[in-house]
């Protein structure tokens, strides 16, 4: 059975060390922050202007003047603080954020990164994610593994505008955790449970690298 975006965030924030900085894009990636797991201290960084985000609010506890990037309600914890984007992105263009948690349209074999158009429809602009693949050394991207029409989204290149060129570093999505190989390709490193092996290769159109016994994640 394939994973829920939640099941995915759950993987991720397993990645999460102690005392890392992190930046949380928009969609599957602001749910981690749900599941820091025990014992874990990170600070989540928001680009628009906030270090120390907590779980998403209790209907109770919502601020409507306290957002993420994503303009999503959240919360503070303690010893959280407020600045200007012109400061987040000094941090950012710094390299001083541990990790990036960024959603994805599309991922290519090589580790380029398409999230932010799709032609033909009207955006603002490409936003912060342009600085984050620019400046983060570990990208970990949130996706799902198909589209709605159950067309692959882990490809041999990017058919859409690029975000970013050889930047992606894993992959997690509904049906595994992948490595990107410095020489190209989808490692699959484990198998999300009840899929299968063949299910995963059916699902990506980029090249995809199978060795040995692939343990099912553990959420």
């Amino acid at each position: 059975m394939a994973l829920s975006k939640e099941d995915i965030a759950k993987r991720i924030a397993q990645e999460l060390k102690d005392g890392y900085y992190v930046n949380l894009g928009i969609g599957i990636p602001t749910l981690v922050a749900n599941y820091i797991p025990e014992g874990i201290n990170v600070v989540l960084q928001s680009e628009n202007g906030l270090l120390g985000i907590g779980p998403f609010p209790t209907e109770d506890k919502v601020d409507a003047d306290l957002i993420n990037a994503g303009k999503q309600t959240i919360t503070m914890i303690k010893g959280s603080s407020l600045f200007s984007s012109a400061d987040s992105f000094a941090m950012i263009r710094g390299g001083h954020v541990n990790l990036t948690i960024l959603g994805a349209m599309e991922v290519s074999e090589n580790g380029d990164i398409a999230n932010w158009k799709i032609p033909g429809k009207m955006v603002k602009g490409m936003g912060g994610a342009m600085d984050l693949v620019a400046s983060a050394e570990n990208i970990i991207v949130a996706m799902q593994h198909v589209d709605k029409s159950g067309k692959s989204k882990l490809l041999k290149s990017c058919s859409l505008p690029l975000t970013g060129v050889r930047c992606v570093k894993k992959v997690v999505t509904e049906l595994g955790v992948f490595d990107i190989l410095p020489e190209g390709g989808f490692k699959l490193l484990e198998i999300a449970p009840g899929i299968t092996i063949d299910e995963v290769k059916t699902a990506t159109e980029g090249k995809l690298v199978v060795e040995g016994d692939i343990p099912t994640m553990k959420l």
